[in-house]
């Protein structure tokens, strides 16, 4: 699951379409996505517009929240396990993927925090609460999973918060 929503306040306009050698953040996404998993969804704000080669599912909400997103592709989710990608981390590789998924209990997460991440199904009852409460901190709404603490390698966890960080990666 590719979260793309996200007011972008800091990088100034969407982060889905910034390109980073040559391919933009969400094409790199969605490619890596399907390169690990036999589902796709794209989730984020149908008012945002973004015009990208695949659709994506509205998140239903009034909130921008990863949270939101989870939830939100959770419920459309075939498979008991789904991996979520932010769609800002242009390193993340098919091994830290299908690292997360291997050690899923509820969860499974890198210790640099819920994102990426792979989540089953079952959670999303909790998930939803949280949700429904307004608390939106997807940190805190895992708190109460079992989560698994996956170390991956910390240069695939980078992620491009600014238009300098683009040059970087």
């Amino acid at each position: 699951m590719l979260l793309v929503g996200g007011a972008s306040t800091r990088f100034g306009s969407p982060k889905a379409h910034a390109v980073v050698d040559g391919v933009t953040l969400a094409e790199r996404a969605w490619t890596l996505l399907g390169a690990a998993c036999d589902e796709r969804i794209a989730v984020g704000k149908s008012a945002d517009g973004l015009d990208l080669p695949f659709e994506v599912l509205d998140d239903g909400t009034d909130v921008r929240a990863p949270l939101a997103g989870v939830v939100a592709g959770l419920r459309a989710a075939g498979n008991d396990v789904a991996l979520i990608i932010p769609v800002d981390m242009p390193k993340l590789t098919v091994a830290s993927l299908h690292a997360l998924a291997d050690a899923c209990r509820d969860a499974a997460v890198p210790p640099t925090g819920p994102l990426p991440g792979a989540y089953r199904r079952n959670t999303l009852p909790a998930l939803e609460r949280f949700l429904d409460r307004g608390e939106l901190r997807l940190r805190d709404a895992i708190a109460e999973l079992d989560v698994a603490t996956v170390d991956l390698d910390p240069s695939v966890l980078a992620n491009v918060n600014t238009p300098a960080d683009v040059q970087r990666h």
